[in-house]
């Protein structure tokens, strides 16, 4: 029999306890193969019209996942380590050589490897034109059936993972030199002292995350602490805070309240939870590194991927608010807009819903008597007139119509931030005018503009009467504003304005704004969902695996426990309490870290984040759930499996 035998005899007997990883592998090489086809792909790029974007964040996307599947395997290797110690040293007992066992160890790792790569590329290839489809589904173009599969990506696969595959391999052959015979055979009994609490560590640890927690909440454009700090300085501080604190509580704080459940007689009697509690106390300081990293690694993965769904579920609502029309443009000259307005209405998949043509003014104004962090004492306001803006607001559907009389003036500001915009009501402004200058007092605020923002970007609304009275003194410019049927679908359409109207008209669309603003959060969703996935997979297959390392450890103790009496049922019980335990920890800190990080950036964007952050939570904590019974009957299997 050949050490080559002897390695694929072993992977076939062990392979229920390396499936998840062998899975996770698998997914891991199909991702990064998806990512690296599209890169490689110039019909993608014909068909977003030459966009770098796709093919510069395929690569980045690449290169993270690359790294991360290199330390993942680096890292699970580790967790086989101890399992493998007392077979190791059995084989060097029986008189066989090291470097013989080390050729044994490389070629285990090297078949599972090469194997995951043929399967990850097979199934990558096979899934990759439902990938292109959902991508290009997500990011709104048209479906592409003409998606191929280049050598470069299969090239570039098979190097990075051969390479990944040649070091982890190098380290279980370096395995049986690492180790003296007696502590191959004494693997088991490391690390199960009794760890020491701190209340003062303990208490450390809750300071440490709420500090985090209070500086990620703070204001960034006016809070003193971020400003003390730096916008450099203060992401850094939350992170170590956060982390180290993560770190203390689970190392310190989780081994102080263990001990306090301990102490409990009434419950620690219950049953076998004496036993539960000794086994989750004795290993969680052992634990408490990978716990962190999980539960860093889980707050990452869902607020980037919260974030990113949040951009695409919040796409229309914002766009709409920057562009409540779906075109307008500045008429600079009588001939383009008598075209534009042909276009529009010979166009026979888009029906005009409104179409008005806007007097404004553009006016330099004094605004020093609003506080605005940001803006210097002079403002350029584009002005509609009292009149304008009811019909505009009606043709819009809003319910809110404005009376103004003199002097009195309404702001429309759609980005408005209640900690830095000026506080306009009962604000005075004076405006710049040839003849003499004008005080306006502003009466209302309203929180979004009837015109669309990159055409008309500072608008306020004035009496008719001021209107009138100021136009005399400068020149009237008039926008162009239209209201179309099937907005988002207007591509050719918009092709063709654009086309034809000059830069200086500022043109814009619902549509340009709606395609780019789908573009970059489609792209983001689909990396981010993919790239979580990965994430969830290889932190699920951690525990999985960990805590079925710890079973075949435990396997002694719950053969006793069942000739004492102790039943089956009893037995499955403890195991789904330690278990829920190590899951429970890693996710709920994971989800406490990101819901304030998205609470934060929800307050920056202005934006209502709760919707796609609690689908994303659900699912990610769903699939945590799957990973949480399969762990548990795993272990249930392997500690009453009879030898």
């Amino acid at each position: 029999m050949t050490l080559f035998s002897i390695a694929r005899k072993n992977i076939i007997k062990n392979f229920t306890n390396y499936f998840l990883y062998f899975a996770s592998m698998i997914f891991s090489i199909v991702i990064y193969f998806t990512f690296v086809s599209l890169k490689y792909d110039e019909t993608i790029q014909m068909n977003s019209d030459g966009s770098p974007k796709i093919s510069s964040a395929f690569n980045g996307a690449a290169v993270v996942l690359m790294v991360f599947v290199a330390i993942f395997i680096w890292y699970s290797n580790s967790f086989f380590t101890r399992k493998r110690k007392k077979e190791v040293g059995l084989y060097s007992l029986l008189g066989v050589r090291k470097k013989q066992i080390g050729r044994m160890l490389f070629y285990e790792n090297f078949i599972m490897g090469v194997l995951a790569l043929i399967i990850g590329i097979t199934l990558g290839s096979v899934l990759s034109k439902f990938f292109v489809a959902l991508l290009m589904k997500v990011m709104g173009y048209d479906a592409i059936t003409n998606f191929t599969i280049s050598s470069a990506s299969i090239i570039n696969t098979v190097v990075i993972f051969l390479i990944i595959t040649m070091i982890s391999s190098l380290q279980g052959y370096r395995l049986i030199y690492r180790f003296k015979l007696i502590e191959l055979f004494q693997a088991d009994k490391v690390g199960e002292k009794e760890p020491k609490a701190s209340i003062i560590i303990a208490l450390l640890s809750i300071i440490l995350i709420g500090f985090g927690y209070w500086l990620a909440l703070q204001n960034l454009l006016t809070s003193n602490v971020w400003r003390t700090l730096g916008l450099m300085m203060a992401p850094l501080v939350i992170l170590v805070t956060v982390i180290l604190g993560t770190y203390l509580l689970f190392s310190t704080l989780t081994v102080y309240l263990l001990k306090i459940a301990k102490k409990n007689k009434k419950n620690d009697w219950k049953g076998i939870n004496l036993i539960g509690t000794s086994q989750l106390l004795y290993r969680i300081k052992g634990n408490a590194r990978t716990l962190t990293i999980i539960a860093v690694l889980s707050a990452t993965t869902l607020t980037a991927v919260g974030t990113a769904y949040s951009l695409y579920y919040n796409n229309r609502s914002n766009v709409e608010k920057a562009n409540p029309n779906s075109m307008m443009f500045i008429d600079t000259d009588k001939n383009v807009t008598k075209q534009v307005k042909n276009l529009i209405a010979n166009n026979k998949n888009h029906k005009i819903e409104y179409y008005e043509t806007i007097p404004t003014l553009q006016v330099n104004a004094d605004i020093t008597n609003l506080k605005n962090i940001f803006s210097s004492n002079k403002m350029q306001y584009t002005m509609i007139s009292n009149t304008s803006f009811n019909k505009l607001a009606k043709e819009q559907k809003r319910k809110d119509l404005i009376t103004l009389h003199a002097n009195e003036a309404a702001a429309l500001e759609p980005g408005y931030m209640e900690e830095i915009s000026p506080k306009y009501v009962g604000k005075t402004i004076t405006l710049n005018l040839k003849k003499h200058d004008e005080d306006i007092t502003f009466k209302h605020l309203k929180k979004y503009s009837v015109l669309n923002y990159s055409t008309a970007y500072s608008v306020i609304v004035v009496s008719d009467e001021l209107f009138t009275k100021i136009e005399k003194q400068t020149k009237v410019v008039n926008m162009e504003v239209y209201n179309i049927t099937n907005e988002d679908d207007a591509k050719q359409l918009t092709k063709n304005i654009q086309a034809i109207v000059p830069e200086q008209a500022a043109f814009s669309s619902f549509y340009a704004d709606f395609a780019a603003g789908l573009e970059s959060s489609g792209l983001l969703i689909f990396m981010g969902g993919f790239l979580g996935l990965v994430f969830l997979a290889a932190t699920g297959s951690i525990i999985y695996f960990k805590q079925l390392t710890e079973a075949n450890s435990d396997k002694g103790r719950y053969e006793i426990l069942y000739k004492i009496g102790v039943n089956k049922k009893e037995m499955k019980k403890s195991i789904a309490k330690q278990v829920l335990f190590i899951f429970a920890l890693p996710l709920v800190a994971g989800i406490a870290h990101c819901s304030i990080a998205l609470t934060a950036l929800s307050k920056l964007m202005q934006t209502n984040l709760v919707i796609p952050v609690l689908i994303c939570m659900g699912i990610y904590t769903a699939i945590y759930i799957v990973y949480y019974f399969l762990t548990v009957n795993s272990y249930y299997k392997i500690v009453t499996k009879k030898n």
